[in-house]
């Protein structure tokens, strides 16, 4: 008996998206499934992160067909958007805001209810402190982010994308600046989504982390798809040596 497949979380064919005369991605496709964690691996420039914002439909697709969540990202942005949770490579926070603040208008955008309106510890608050903790950010939860470094900014977009508990999480550079706890942190949060159903997106330039979190790689190199690989084909120096290759 074949072991079956679970359904397409993610469906992207032939993603063409420029800026001007410049083309970002230039004909990526691939496929993410419900419960497994996919990994976007290039240099800087590769493509990966205007094929994230893509999923996100933040950024509109040049050309090709991309489905997300049951979703056409082109015809219905907002739809993937309610989708999706989405920890972008850059920017995403208020700096005058803390993270406190950012739970409650996530919360309240997203109409999640509160313990008060949920019954005792089945509300936002308590997932919202939960997170906040796993990611070392309960000690400034009511600080401002104008004053946060780079790897906790990051740690609080983790936070966010991941907060309520979305049907794809997309983590766009989620270990740069990250210290040792909060590269764990982010590997829990993603154990978390696959084990409840979720489809995972990462994108890094970091194979040794992808390789730890994901079951399959797309490298991407000047915008265009190289290689999809199965993370085991890129574990030690013989991956190492094969991820180098596909890069030059």
């Amino acid at each position: 008996m074949t072991a079956s497949v679970p359904p397409a979380a993610v469906l992207v064919e032939d993603l063409h998206v420029r800026f001007g005369e410049v083309e970002a991605v230039a004909g990526v496709s691939l496929t993410a499934y419900a419960g497994q964690s996919t990994a976007l691996l290039g240099r800087n420039g590769a493509g990966k992160s205007t094929t994230m914002r893509v999923l996100a439909g933040v950024v509109p697709p040049t050309t090709g067909r991309v489905s997300v969540a049951g979703h056409d990202v082109a015809r219905d942005p907002l739809a993937v958007k309610r989708a999706v949770g989405y920890c972008p490579d850059v920017g995403g926070l208020v700096p005058r805001a803390t993270p406190w603040e950012h739970l409650q208008l996530a919360a309240r955008l997203r109409r999640l209810p509160s313990v008060a309106e949920a019954g005792h510890e089945a509300g936002w608050e308590t997932r919202g402190r939960d997170l906040l903790e796993r990611f070392e950010l309960g000690g400034v939860a009511h600080r401002v982010t104008a004053g946060f470094s780079h790897g906790m900014g990051r740690r609080l977009s983790v936070v966010l994308a991941a907060f309520h508990q979305p049907d794809v999480l997309l983590l766009d550079e989620p270990f740069d600046g990250v210290d040792p706890l909060g590269v764990e942190a982010t590997f829990d949060v993603v154990a978390d989504a696959r084990s409840r159903g979720a489809s995972v997106l990462l994108s890094t330039h970091l194979r040794e982390l992808a390789i730890q979190v994901c079951s399959s790689a797309l490298v991407l190199r000047g915008g265009e798809r190289v290689a999809t690989l199965d993370a085991t084909e890129l574990l030690g120096e013989v991956g190492a040596d094969a991820y180098r290759a596909l890069l030059d």
